[in-house]
């Protein structure tokens, strides 16, 4: 992308942010040509995170049986607000012919 140097001072942000995603911006001024080039390789917002730390106990939280059932109640709760009543797992489980 070629833009004059009076409408890179109105787009600065967004043409170096083009520029650093790997775009060519040029700007021409007075006649002369400048590309904008980033420093080193291109870097990806991914890239930019910051990992945390997690910690994990020994033993699993879902091993607690009074945490499993208030887990089970809410997402049912949430289930039957988005989506109408649960529907019956004895009912959708295939079942074996004799």
């Amino acid at each position: 992308m070629e833009v004059p140097i009076t409408q890179f001072r109105r787009e600065i942000f967004s043409l170096v942010n083009l520029a650093l995603e790997g775009g060519e911006v040029w700007l021409t001024h007075r006649g002369r040509r400048v590309k904008i080039v980033p420093e080193g390789q291109p870097v990806s917002r991914l890239s930019r995170i910051t990992p945390m730390e997690i910690v994990c106990p020994g033993e699993s939280l879902l091993d607690d049986p009074a945490l499993l059932a208030e887990m089970t109640r809410s997402w049912e709760a949430d289930w039957e607000r988005d989506f109408g009543p649960a529907p019956d797992r004895d009912s959708t489980s295939p079942r074996a012919e004799p």
